[in-house]
């Protein structure tokens, strides 16, 4: 009997055929997500597009420095679980080494997945040998965090906030772990288990954030950090990243953000198990209005 099944055939509307904008400006790269109209949600698409936009940077020995940005009101509303661009069942050209997952049963196929487009991607981000800098405004959830972590410095907006809700799908965080390398343990644990808002000031006070400004102050602040970047020594530059990075790795980052992967995929067959599906049955919607609810919106 064969182990493999045959790919679910759904209907997917991109809105945009360029979900990820890229350009230099004086020797910076800037990367910018843009699926403005749903809050910069991440889909494969967009995931695949980030890594070509990163490679292309890599590649360019004129660009020095790098930038992370969103489009519009928010940085990143996470992952899209509910755009007409959700492509969860689309098969995209791997960068790793591991096989297609839309023909897996079962839990195989999310753990499959997200082994390529969320994990090792982020890690892949997180390792490119130029400074990164992660331009934060508004909203920044659950799979945002990951887009903003994996940057070597965050500035934030005064309006940004962060935040990881998934619990309230029983699922302990998302895939690219780093909420206490990120934050104090137990602040960690209060920013999963509640799920609530952390705003730009308190995540600076914890040094998850680096340096928070008024809104309109946001770009110029980080294109003046970024041309600092770029006029450093390459060598000097990478080679730092590479020192702090390793520290983290004595830490145990990557064997904790492994362990806790598991975890996360251990909750989504359990929520397949109980009730049928793989996020409890919430979708974008019903999460953004729990979220509007808890933070006393309307």
């Amino acid at each position: 009997m064969s182990d493999f099944v045959e790919p679910q055939k759904v209907d997917i509307v991109y809105e945009t055929d360029e979900p990820v904008r890229y350009e230099v400006i004086d020797n910076v790269a800037w990367i910018t997500l843009n699926r403005p109209g749903f809050n910069n949600a991440q889909n494969g698409q967009m995931t695949y597009a980030i890594d070509d936009a990163f490679i292309r940077a890599v590649n360019d020995d004129d660009v020095r420095a790098i930038v992370l940005a969103g489009e519009g009101k928010h940085f990143s509303a996470g992952h899209d679980i509910g755009t007409p661009g959700r492509d969860l069942h689309k098969d995209f050209e791997r960068r790793l080494i591991l096989p297609g997952h839309t023909n897996k049963p079962a839990a195989e196929l999310l753990y499959t997945r997200e082994q390529e487009q969320y994990l090792g991607m982020c890690r892949r981000w997180r390792d490119v040998p130029k400074p990164t800098i992660a331009m934060v405004q508004g909203a920044c959830i659950a799979g945002g965090l990951m887009l903003a972590w994996v940057c070597d410095l965050i500035v934030a907006s005064d309006d940004a906030f962060f935040q990881d809700p998934v619990n309230r799908m029983g699922i302990p965080g998302v895939e690219y772990f780093a909420h206490a390398f990120e934050l104090p343990p137990r602040v960690a644990k209060e920013f999963l288990l509640l799920g609530e808002r952390m705003s730009a000031q308190r995540a600076e006070s914890f040094g998850m954030v680096n340096k928070v400004v008024p809104r309109a102050e946001l770009r110029e602040t980080v294109a003046a950090w970024a041309a600092k970047l770029a006029a450093q020594p390459r060598m000097g530059n990478w080679l730092t990243k590479q020192a702090i990075n390793h520290v983290e790795e004595l830490r145990g980052k990557r064997s904790a953000m492994d362990t806790a992967f598991h975890m996360h995929h251990f909750a989504h067959a359990q929520n397949d198990l109980v009730q049928g599906n793989s996020i409890g049955g919430l979708d974008a919607k019903a999460m953004a209005a729990a979220n509007k609810k808890q933070a006393g919106e309307a």
